[in-house]
């Protein structure tokens, strides 16, 4: 039973630049190219330095969340508090700034704490038997709740941190962003450790058959409880970055972001059934999503129909992914 999900993870192994002619990214990268040629004659401010570094600057800090994601993605699971972590994570950072602690020692803190959800969350899932969609539908309201008892439901201004740490969110390396620096890193580390380390090659066979891997030996709860686990924690880093960037920490700050998340990785080729999706796909799906947004932007199109619209690609995103899975099981 466990050969038949060898195939998934062989895949997942090989380079991305040998996948991109003849996989869904192909088609990702014709579409984000398309839209970029139309905008170009639909708006003069699309084609700007300016835009494109707003663009950029956006989807990097996201797309750290969706590394995460996709991973949870391909063990079969689904984490929705993924913005109140990112919330949380900013908020408790900023009010232990605010309290006299050090910058970093609060962020490392943050990062603790969001790991610590993490574990939570694993916990429920792996040892009470729940799934992850009521798991963390229930974070979500809980750790959302933590962040306006923290803040007492008013912004923290944080303008006083010191420059080196705001760097993180604001200074460039030899011209680029440390932003999209750190987000580069973070991609690559996790696209190798996907593809190559042997403990990630658990993930893809856990999503895949949970029994016939649990046949072949592997844990599939301790899978399970890790991948959860650093899912939470990239939120935690991505709220610290945010913090840097933005020098404040709100409350209700990443409302609704686990909807852009979650629509990412499933353009990107993720499976909500689990045992399929790549790093290349999941990021060429937030960059798909970041230049819908800007393009919605220029064209001032209102927020509402902005909304409107990233749900109707969801749901064309999830759709497409329901049809595949039948097409395979036929």
């Amino acid at each position: 039973m466990a050969v038949d999900i060898l195939p998934v993870a062989h895949d997942a192994r090989r380079p991305a630049w040998k996948r991109i002619g003849t996989m869904r990214e192909a088609g990702l990268i014709a579409i984000i190219l398309s839209l970029c040629v139309i905008m170009s004659f639909a708006s003069p401010h699309f084609l700007t330095l300016g835009n494109f570094r707003a663009m950029l600057m956006s989807f990097s800090v996201e797309g750290i969340v969706v590394v995460g994601m996709t991973i949870l993605l391909i063990v079969g699971g689904i984490d929705l508090s993924v913005g109140s972590v990112v919330c949380f994570s900013m908020v408790l950072s900023g009010s232990l700034f605010l309290m006299g602690v050090d910058p970093w020692t609060a962020s490392l803190v943050g990062i603790a704490a969001s790991a610590a959800i993490g574990c939570i969350m694993g916990f429920f899932v792996t040892v009470v038997g729940l799934n992850h969609f009521i798991t963390s539908l229930a974070a979500m309201v809980i750790v959302r709740g933590l962040c306006l008892v923290i803040t007492k439901g008013t912004p923290l201004s944080l303008f006083t941190l010191p420059p080196a740490f705001k760097a993180v969110g604001q200074g460039t390396f030899f011209g680029v962003p440390y932003v999209i620096v750190i987000f580069i890193a973070v991609v690559a580390v996790f696209d190798f450790l996907l593809r190559r380390a042997t403990a990630f090659r658990k993930v893809f066979y856990t999503g895949s058959n949970e029994k016939a891997a649990l046949y072949s030996g592997i844990k599939t709860k301790d899978v399970k409880f890790w991948v959860t686990v650093l899912c939470t924690t990239l939120s935690g880093v991505a709220g610290t970055i945010y913090m840097a960037r933005f020098g404040a920490a709100t409350p209700t700050f990443g409302v609704g972001m686990e909807l852009n998340i979650i629509a990412a990785a499933v353009i990107g080729g993720a499976s909500l059934n689990g045992g399929s999706g790549t790093i290349l796909g999941a990021i060429l799906g937030i960059a798909l999503l970041s230049v819908v947004t800007s393009s919605l932007i220029l064209l001032d199109v209102s927020v509402y129909w902005q909304d409107m619209i990233k749900g109707c690609i969801l749901l064309a995103a999830v759709s497409i992914d329901h049809m595949l899975h039948k097409r395979k099981a036929a």
